[in-house]
């Protein structure tokens, strides 16, 4: 009867039940090199036990629940009273809690707080990136409200828990809070400077009302906000809490849900201010200057985002071609697929590496490493969030057609590549950071040229890499038109230093043959063919 053609056979295995952070060997690393060694052990345990929740076949079933059935605005009761309130699929909320449990917004309480957070994001990242932005802006919220001491001391106990307490209600009443962000309107996008949104000053001292609007608020579901308005004395910074300390519901109205490409589990909405109770943070007409240290955050995890999905779409890929059997043997094997495997691994691990670089300079606080993020952070956002998609696509790819059906999940990695480039400023807002950074803060550049310089002499490639990239900023005449290209080579260098300093010979002899030595094509898979390959593949490789 022909049941010999129903016999499955040549599929790999799914991926699941493996330890997400123990088999990624460019992450194990960076820990271990930037966690003092008397945290080490309690550390990789920690990342472990994530790891293991991360890959696990729970996790992933509640990571595809939740992005299949994504946030609903419910904007009234049965009453007709207006509530503003978004329901989630019970997938969301679980995975939202393991991440706030795991420490995901507790990493200003903790020592060597910034690597560990920033390895679990990343790991955590690749579970489901929807539950990323409520966990990063709470994390991020912190900084920004160390600009008044006062609000710090009432918020940041309850920022930094890790208790995950859903529900509307006062703060105060709350075991753990969740904070969102609102800066851009419908006018102004990243022109912040543009916001039309008013704040007057009530009789209550720090007090005001907002009247306006923001057409970008994700995670509405937050016990608070941290948004922009025009004071009497300029763009202002403010914290609005969603419920009120008496309990009654602040103004806070949900227009609609934006219909999005990907981060589908998570909501984000347009709201409307008219009346809204806020709370001033910092000083008047300084609100840029305060919210930017929750931006610089979120930027951060930007990165991490973006290596971690680029981490998982590897992952998927070297896995399948393990496994998968064509022309006589694995695909992993052949010599054209191995190129194109180990360049994509060579992609995600060069974004590991620097993602938890920038993290350790969080951690350190020191002078020349604040100088060292002006620049890195910016230009670290730009270059690997860019590199996201085409790593996924060409991740999707490896696995033919079967990456191109849903029940794979390369698509929904898919989707998610290309949020964070646009997210927390685009392309271009980055490029021209760094050269805001670059004319106004030669602190910066000379941090900058420090670490590279560390690993001088190591690679001839690397070397005039980075000869070029001082005649280039030389001649600053007309440097806005080619400030992607700067920008571009600025995080390149970076990337091949630090591989070159840390990351087996073969991985940075490879980055510097290709990315900087200019024997590389447009696309993935075009590798020098010398190179040893097949090391690369194998250190990607997730053992299931």
């Amino acid at each position: 009867m022909g049941a010999s053609t129903h016999t499955v056979t040549n599929q790999p295995p799914p991926l699941a039940g493996h330890d997400v952070f123990a088999t990624d060997r460019a992450l194990v690393e960076a820990v271990e090199r930037h966690v003092e060694a008397d945290l080490l052990d309690e550390v990789r345990e920690e990342l472990s036990g994530l790891g293991r929740s991360a890959g696990s076949a729970q996790v992933q079933e509640w990571a595809a629940q939740a992005d299949d059935n994504p946030p609903r605005l419910r904007s009234h009761d049965r009453y007709g009273h207006r509530i503003d309130e978004v329901e989630f699929h019970p997938a969301w909320h679980r995975l939202l809690g393991k991440g706030v449990a795991a420490g995901l917004t507790a990493a200003w309480t903790r020592p060597a707080g910034q690597v560990r957070r920033a390895a679990a994001f990343l790991v955590w990242t690749q579970a489901e990136a929807g539950t990323g932005c409520p966990l990063s802006m709470t994390h991020a919220a912190v900084p920004a409200l160390r600009a008044d001491p006062e609000l710090a001391a009432e918020w940041e106990p309850r920022l930094t828990s890790v208790v995950y307490d859903r529900g509307l209600r006062p703060a105060h009443l709350k075991a753990g809070v969740l904070f969102g962000m609102g800066m851009t309107e419908k006018q102004g996008g990243s022109d912040v400077r543009a916001n039309t949104t008013v704040a007057r000053p009530l009789a209550e001292a720090g007090t005001y009302e907002l009247t306006g609007h923001k057409w970008f608020c994700s995670a509405p579901m937050s016990d608070a906000f941290l948004v922009l308005a025009q004071a009497p004395q300029g763009l202002t910074c403010f914290l609005v809490p969603r419920v009120l300390a008496d309990g009654t519901r602040n103004v806070f109205l949900i227009q609609r849900l934006k219909d999005k490409l990907g981060n589908r589990s998570n909501a984000s909405a347009e709201v409307e201010f008219d009346g809204t109770w806020a709370r001033r943070v910092g000083e008047e007409g300084r609100g840029v200057r305060t919210i930017i240290e929750m931006v610089a955050a979120t930027r951060l995890d930007c990165v991490l985002g973006s290596a971690g999905l680029m981490r998982q779409a590897v992952a998927q890929a070297v896995h399948h071609c393990t496994h998968r059997e064509a022309f006589g043997g694995p695909l992993a094997d052949k010599p054209l697929m191995r190129n194109v495997l180990a360049d994509l691994a060579l992609e995600s691990e060069a974004a590991t590496t620097l993602a938890l670089r920038l993290a350790a300079a969080c951690d350190d606080g020191g002078e020349q490493e604040r100088a060292l993020l002006r620049i890195a952070v910016p230009a670290a956002k730009y270059w690997v969030t860019k590199r996201c998609a085409p790593v996924a696509v060409e991740a999707a790819e490896c696995l033919g057609g079967n990456g191109y059906v849903e029940e794979s999940g390369m698509p929904r990695l898919v989707r998610e590549s290309p949020l964070n480039s646009i997210w927390e400023g685009a392309g271009n807002v980055q490029a021209l950071d760094v050269l805001r950074a670059l004319r106004r803060e030669p602190g910066a550049f000379d941090a900058y040229l420090r670490e590279v310089g560390a690993a001088r002499g190591a690679d001839h490639r690397l070397d005039a890499a980075v000869k070029n990239l001082l005649t280039e900023l030389a001649d600053l005449e007309g440097v806005e038109a080619r400030a992607r290209r700067l920008v571009e080579r600025l995080a390149l260098v970076l990337q091949g230093a630090l591989l070159v300093r840390y990351a087996p010979p073969e991985v940075a002899d490879a980055f510097c043959a290709s990315r900087l030595g200019g024997d590389w094509g447009p696309t993935f898979g075009t590798l020098p063919h010398m190179l040893n390959l097949a090391s690369l593949v194998e250190r990607a490789r997730p053992a299931a």
